[in-house]
């Protein structure tokens, strides 16, 4: 993804639930400490409610395991794009709707540190997670949970077809043979959009970005307000975009997305119909807290325990098609042979996201959203 994935969405897998309130695992037992709980029982509930943007999945099997260890059911809560559910979080700061938050990213992690949404928690295991993707080092209000890269995607066959060589860099989307062929998506409202801006902003600089957008503004980028409707309604290239028709070949997404078109395609093919332009990647870091106020503490701390566990970290990659953060977890095959490795993404350093930000994205929209 980065995020998101991954969505990732990232990332984000094309079996997405819809949005709504699911029970996940199966009833726990009677016993309402959590392992590694602090200690914190909160309002003494069996049930520990996630609440997450819609790309958010794991399989069963796995948070049943977490109910037998823990005694604690796990309700998830999904509420749209990170971007949609971080700011509905926001505006309910201090009596949440649930217990934990997953799926604030290094794109937005200052808006919610600074909201003071989360309760400082020192997840058991976090000396196995990466050093670069700990932003919150030393405070604990955010534990890193995945990674991915958001990156262009293109339809495979679309250029084939047309004997064109597929763009592989930001420089390339805007020259006169990809007009009108990019979609992406708001960068005020979606987190892959917002890595996508961040991206052109890492490659041209704070003031070179602008023109850049100019240039997609003039060769006919579409702006739509999240990954899924770009995804899977105006990417020819995916298999909801093949079912609306859609006539975008070049889409924002995550490196992990082909995989997602392998996995889910019925017979399997031995190519995945989508690549990667790598030269457009921006990485991405998503993370949880446990929210302020949270109804049951107790269980949200057995829920980040769990969430930066070996046997979830494993379940990730082809539940949200995004990359591990603890170090020991090992990658399934179908995901390292048809996603791509970014050996170079772009980043921005959080300091300078926290404090532009806000008008990167307004700049960004007088250019290109109508």
């Amino acid at each position: 993804m980065s995020t998101t994935r991954r969505t990732r969405q990232l990332a984000a897998s094309a079996a997405a639930a819809a949005l709504g309130v699911t029970a996940l695992a199966g009833c726990g037992s009677s016993d309402d400490s959590a392992s590694g709980s602090g200690g914190t029982k909160g309002s003494g509930s069996k049930t520990v409610t996630l609440v997450s943007h819609d790309s958010f999945n794991a399989s069963k099997d796995v948070l049943k395991e977490f109910t037998k260890e823990t005694g604690y059911t796990v309700k998830v809560l999904k509420s749209g794009d990170a971007g949609v559910a971080l700011n509905q979080e926001i505006l309910t700061k201090g009596s949440p709707r649930g217990d934990v938050f997953f799926g604030v990213d290094n794109t937005l992690l200052s808006r919610a540190l600074d909201s003071g949404l989360f309760t400082p928690y020192e997840a058991k295991g976090i000396d196995r997670v990466a050093a670069d993707t700990r932003l919150d080092a030393g405070r604990y209000r955010v534990t890193p949970i995945d990674t991915g890269d958001i990156c262009v995607n293109y339809d495979k066959k679309y250029f084939a077809d047309r004997k064109l060589a597929p763009p592989r860099s930001f420089d390339d989307l805007a020259k006169p043979a990809y007009k009108d062929l990019l979609v992406t998506e708001n960068a005020g409202t979606s987190s892959p959009g917002l890595g996508f801006l961040l991206g052109t902003v890492a490659a041209y600089g704070e003031k070179g970005y602008q023109d850049y957008w100019k240039k997609l503004e003039n060769n006919g980028v579409k702006v739509v307000d999240g990954w899924e409707q770009a995804y899977n309604e105006e990417f020819s290239g995916s298999a909801g975009g093949k079912k609306a028709k859609a006539d975008r070949p070049l889409v924002v997404s995550y490196a992990s997305s082909p995989p997602v078109e392998v996995l889910y395609a019925k017979p399997q093919p031995a190519e995945a119909p989508t690549g990667v332009a790598t030269g457009t990647c921006f990485r991405q870091t998503e993370f949880a807290g446990l929210l302020k106020g949270a109804k049951n503490e107790a269980g949200g701390k057995a829920l980040l325990d769990f969430l930066i566990s070996k046997k979830f970290q494993e379940d990730m990659p082809l539940n949200m098609f995004v990359n591990p953060v603890v170090k020991d977890a090992e990658l399934p095959e179908l995901f390292t042979k048809f996603g791509a490795t970014v050996d170079r993404p772009a980043t921005v350093a959080p300091d300078l996201i926290a404090k532009n930000r806000e008008q990167w994205v307004q700049s960004w929209s007088s250019l290109v959203v109508k």
